[in-house]
């Protein structure tokens, strides 16, 4: 889930200042004008203003470690039209329980994400239509380890079953022009045990191939930029020559928590990376 001949004042001419004219001294000098009060309208809107600017300054101040570190075209929501993004709705971290910290603040060395699991699910873009068995909710195991090849799904099943995941949700949907994907969040009991899942299903010597690519490769297009600091990610690419449809996934690790992002698309045209990236990213900066 890293960056645009001054006139004269008024009353002044080529000659320098125009002279004001002097009051005759047995008349006493009017009392000065008072100033006109600034129209009602401007006064609201001045207010307006310095509301925003003071919520801005606050939101600023929480959101510009994601941004810092990397270019205009890795930060989602500021790329140009033309690079393949997709339009998702505005993003924002979901209530937390009282008294309950976030993962990565000073008062949760354990990383624990407290917040509801699937309110950290990425919402579907604008136009996609979402798959109504992975509709944002809680989903089985079962319904996970299908992800999975089945000539690998039971040791999978066992590290699953070994590590004891908590809760697992998930949220799918299709684009338009036929991209199909699907996020899960699976929560353990602690960042040990989601660190060792990932390790076991797709550490050096141990990957677990998806449904569809029984080969990947790390993927070459992929800098990581977006990542929240203190997570993992991990991005492979189908091996070519793809078979009927080009899968790419992405693993965050983020404390206690695994997200798995798989992207596919049937026909020549491939996943476009753009939008897998960016999917990736955006999921990275919610679980942070």
């Amino acid at each position: 889930m890293t960056e645009q001949t001054t006139d004269a004042p008024a009353g002044t001419g080529p000659a320098g200042p125009t002279p004001v004219p002097q009051m005759p001294e047995h008349l006493p000098a009017p009392d000065p004008a008072p100033s006109p009060k600034p129209p009602r309208r401007v006064l609201r809107a001045v207010a307006r203003w310095t509301v925003a600017a003071v919520v801005l300054g606050g939101l600023g101040a929480g959101t510009a470690f994601g941004i810092t570190s990397m270019e205009r075209t890795d930060v989602p929501g500021l790329a140009t039209e033309s690079d393949g993004r997709w339009d998702y709705p505005q993003l924002s971290l979901p209530a937390l329980p009282a008294g309950s910290p976030r993962p990565y603040s000073d008062g949760n060395v354990a990383e624990i994400h407290h917040a509801d699991l699937r309110r950290l699910l990425l919402p579907a873009p604008v136009g996609a239509t979402v798959d109504k068995k992975l509709d944002g909710g809680w989903v089985s195991t079962e319904r996970y380890l299908s992800e999975y090849a089945k000539d690998s799904r039971s040791d999978v099943a066992q590290t699953l079953e070994d590590a004891a995941p908590r809760h697992v949700a998930a949220r799918g949907w299709t684009m338009p022009d036929g991209t199909s994907t699907r996020i899960y969040l699976v929560q353990f009991n602690s960042t040990a045990f989601a660190q060792h899942f990932m390790d076991s299903t797709s550490g050096s010597g141990s990957e677990a191939p998806l449904v569809g690519a029984p080969e990947t490769v790390l993927d070459e297009g992929w800098s990581g930029a977006g990542k929240v600091p203190g997570t993992s990610s991990y991005v492979y690419d189908e091996v070519k020559p793809y078979g009927g449809a080009r899968v790419r996934q992405g693993y965050v690790v983020a404390g206690d928590t695994l997200a798995l992002v798989v992207q596919s698309r049937k026909g020549k045209e491939s996943t476009p990376d753009v939008p897998f990236h960016q999917t990736v990213i955006l999921q990275n900066q919610l679980l942070g």
